[in-house]
């Protein structure tokens, strides 16, 4: 009697356990980037030099320090683009725009490698990017090993919360602290999905940015973060009328 207990009480455990719903960082890859995304790969650019076709921005302390670098290792080629300005700031969020792509539904994905930080080493995409006070960003931070993804309004960053989690701050993940990792968002009206290399980490719905904006790079405080291969596409054009 005793044993055939034992074995319900099993059944039911394993009953239970599959039908829990999976981790948020166990979901299923994505669909791949569309084959004409424009990539941004730094190889023609001059060395030393801010990269052209971008603007740099601040929101409190000192501006971005960008420029392009010869970087061994480098995901293509030899070049990549450093914010290289080390103000510990808290608050401070270097950002890096590109100035000839608009849309309000974008694939967006970019190549990173943190440097150095004591305060952070954080490394992040804007999309829907009006100024420095108003724009989404999603930012990996391999001090904290996490992915959060924020809003930020009339200069206040909030972190927006992961759908189906209730609350938390965004989620943990293993964010490469010396070699090179990928951060990809799609934003698709207030829907947005958040990869870390190939894996989905989490999905976000807001509405507080609705419109076309730039998109581009970010740092936070006295973070040293590499960047290469910047890729965006405009799915506009697939949005639905309704949105």
């Amino acid at each position: 009697m005793k044993i055939h207990s034992a074995l319900l009480a099993l059944a039911l455990l394993g009953c239970k356990e599959a039908a829990a719903p999976p981790p948020l960082n166990a979901m299923e890859p994505g669909q791949p980037m569309p084959a004409d995304a424009l990539t941004i790969d730094f190889e023609a650019e001059a060395t030393g030099a801010a990269p052209s076709g971008f603007s740099s921005a601040v929101n409190k302390g000192r501006p971005g320090a960008w420029r392009v670098e010869r970087v061994v290792g480098a995901p293509s080629g030899t070049n990549a683009v450093v914010q290289t300005d080390a103000d510990r700031t808290n608050s401070r969020f270097p950002v890096l725009v590109y100035n000839d792509f608009q849309a309000a539904d974008v694939d967006l994905s970019v190549r990173f490698q943190p440097v150095s930080g004591r305060v952070d080493q954080a490394a992040g995409l804007v999309w829907r990017y009006r100024d420095a006070n108003n724009y989404y960003v999603v930012r990996a931070n391999a001090l904290e090993d996490n992915v959060v993804l924020y809003k930020v309004e009339n200069g206040k960053r909030s972190d927006l919360p992961v759908k189906g989690a209730g609350s938390g701050y965004g989620v943990k993940a293993d964010v490469p602290d010396q070699g090179w990792g990928e951060l990809r968002v799609t934003a698709r009206g207030p829907l947005f999905e958040v990869y870390l290399g190939e894996r989905k980490l989490f999905e976000v719905e807001d509405r507080t940015f609705t419109g076309a904006g730039r998109v581009g790079v970010w740092t936070k405080a006295d973070s040293v973060t590499r960047f290469d291969d910047l890729r965006m596409a405009n799915l506009d054009a697939a949005t639905q009328p309704s949105r």
